[in-house]
């Protein structure tokens, strides 16, 4: 039988998102189980969640844990057989929960079943994919549910019996390549991850944060970027190949820089900036 929705917890991370939740509302108020973790965000997203989801168990945390970290919290406090990780720039829709949980019914032992992730232009997301350390795929053409070594975590339905023998998200992680360590790791031991494109959500991507400096989250998109790459890179593949490949990537950083100084791009020059920094501080452990 397949999960209902009362074996799901929906799991959203915000961090200055309080403008994403009037589009999450109307579906999410009307659940059993969500919970909401906050980032220590200073737009009131923690307020503003409790008033538009009196369901909703809100967590607060007193600074920024980063991504996986935050979704860990609640993941822990969950108590369904099935748990919904969502981005707060995705537009949910009681279609999309019943087709991910009906999926789950089709394949109770996979780890996590992911939709396929629409652009605002109607496009179909890069959003899935064989391992990276394996072979390169040529893009989103899915025609019926099929397994993938990796899906973006903007949407995750994970099977929580399966995923806590993975494992949660890596804290060594504060943003980026925590989604694709997770589905690596699950890849590793042989669990399904399985991609459904009958089942879709939109998903406004990098809509997700706002707040006062704009620039300071350009800035540090390129610094966690840059770390989380080189992260991954000496967990899955080697230290030597970390090191060799921040060498490259601070040398291609740095050349790039004076271009992006000559016709400045406020957001392009912070985010640069950042992932010089990000490359800069990396030590492998």
């Amino acid at each position: 039988m397949s999960p209902t929705l009362a074996d799901l917890t929906v799991i959203v991370v915000t961090y200055n998102s309080a403008h994403c939740i009037a589009a999450l509302a109307p579906t999410l108020a009307a659940l059993p189980h969500v919970t909401i973790v906050d980032n220590a965000s200073n737009d009131g997203s923690a307020d503003t969640a409790a008033a538009a989801m009196p369901n909703a168990l809100v967590l607060r945390n007193e600074r920024n844990l980063g991504f996986g970290a935050a979704n860990n919290r609640a993941l822990r406090l969950a108590t369904t057989s099935h748990a919904l990780l969502l981005n707060p720039d995705c537009l949910p829709t009681a279609e999309l929960l019943q087709g991910l949980l009906a999926a789950a019914g089709d394949y109770p032992d996979a780890a996590i079943i992911a939709p396929h992730l629409i652009r605002r232009g109607g496009e179909v997301e890069l959003s899935y994919r064989w391992p990276g350390k394996l072979w390169r795929s040529r893009g989103p053409a899915a025609e019926g549910p099929c397994c993938v070594g990796f899906v973006c975590g903007a949407a995750m339905l994970f099977n929580m019996a399966v995923m806590r023998e993975v494992g949660f998200f890596d804290e060594d992680f504060f943003l980026y390549y925590e989604d694709e360590d997770l589905c690596q790791r699950a890849f590793d031991r042989q669990k399904a991850i399985v991609v459904v494109p009958h089942v879709s959500v939109t998903h406004l991507s990098r809509s997700s944060v706002r707040g006062n400096s704009p620039l300071r989250a350009e800035f540090y998109r390129g610094y966690h970027h840059a770390q989380s790459k080189l992260i991954f890179t000496g967990k899955h593949v080697g230290a030597r190949q970390a090191l060799q490949l921040r060498r490259k990537t601070l040398l291609l950083a740095l050349a790039a820089l004076a271009p992006r100084l000559l016709v400045p791009v406020p957001r392009y020059v912070a985010r640069l900036l950042g992932r010089i920094q990000g490359l800069r501080d990396f030590q492998p452990s």
